[in-house]
């Protein structure tokens, strides 16, 4: 894979978060450290992620050259895919959805997702390829060493981009538990104007673009989070979490491993969702057995060493 160059498209902003380029990010990492030569293709979104979390990534125009594509967006349909990949003639495809598509590999880690679930030459199929930052892996096993302790700390994260302003109604659910609470979004979140004032207060600990969620996983003893990538994040690291459903295509997972005793589910469109989620907090700060068996069960769902099966994976297609 020496000097190969593999360029990344993906989606971003307001409405989509920050999950798609975030893992890209992690996939990037790995491929480099094999030797290959990566960037991102520009859009103003994926550039302001970028900025915060990675300045020295490349970003290149749509018609830069390249050995392979990695897409992750959910507006690609077999036909525009078959155009990207028709400029390069290698392209991978990142979904969880189980769309088809005109491609040489998929991947996607989405929980009970199996390989037959794509008609792709090449598929990577469930949680063990979830793309999970190095940062997780080094931690996994401190962090599963103090499960079980006491609950005294919560982290509440919901997406860099705070769909809704969804972090701030959260935090207002449960600012009676008692909790101490580390509370993280991005620069740009809606509920910042909520946020400061509880932090300037002491009630929160307020982490701005945070770049250290493996340490506030870690050191957390339950978690709220959104339903997108970052639930391999707190799986990795066993931590029991209540999981929002904050978009539609997150529900049938989300779903699913609550059904699998991983996680607690709840969608942040139903009634009375300030209640219901104070309510599942309350249970798990109380249920020991609770947060042991959603800890265990998640934590072998993913050892977070996805990334680099994946970047293994790609060498293979770059050598075909």
């Amino acid at each position: 894979m020496t000097s190969s160059r593999i360029l990344f498209v993906c989606d971003a902003g307001p409405g989509v978060g920050g999950g798609h380029v975030m893992r890209c990010l992690t996939l990037a990492e790995a491929l480099a450290a094999r030797g290959a030569v990566c960037g991102f293709v520009r859009t103003p979104e994926a550039a302001d992620i970028l900025a915060r979390y990675a300045p020295d990534m490349p970003l290149v125009e749509p018609d830069a050259a390249a050995d392979l594509l990695v897409l992750d967006s959910y507006r690609m349909t077999p036909a525009t895919e078959a155009a990207w990949r028709g400029r390069t003639g290698r392209l991978a495809v990142i979904d969880d959805l189980a769309r088809p598509h005109d491609c040489d590999l998929v991947l996607d880690p989405s929980f009970g997702r199996l390989a037959r679930d794509y008609a792709a030459p090449v598929v990577l199929a469930g949680p063990s390829y979830a793309l999970v930052r190095p940062a997780f892996a080094a931690r996994r096993e401190t962090a599963l060493a103090r499960r079980g302790a006491p609950v005294v700390r919560g982290l509440v994260s919901l997406g860099l981009t705070d769909v809704g302003g969804i972090t701030g109604r959260a935090v207002q659910a449960l600012a009676e538990t008692g909790l101490a609470l580390d509370v993280v979004v991005g620069a740009g979140a809606p509920s910042l104007s909520v946020l400061e004032p509880l932090a300037a207060s002491g009630r929160i600990a307020l982490h701005i673009d945070s770049s250290d969620m493996a340490g506030l996983i870690e050191q957390a003893d339950i978690g709220v989070g959104a339903g997108g990538s970052s639930v391999w994040e707190r799986a990795c690291l066993g931590l029991p979490t209540v999981t929002l459903i904050l978009a539609d295509n997150q529900r049938e997972m989300a779903m699913a491993l609550d059904a699998a005793g991983t996680t607690l589910a709840l969608d942040a469109r139903w009634p009375d969702l300030e209640g219901r989620l104070a309510a599942a907090v309350e249970r798990l700060s109380w249920q020991a057995g609770l947060r042991e068996g959603l800890s265990a069960r998640s934590a072998a769902l993913c050892d977070g060493g996805g990334a680099r099966r994946v970047a293994e994976a790609l060498a293979g297609l770059l050598q075909t």
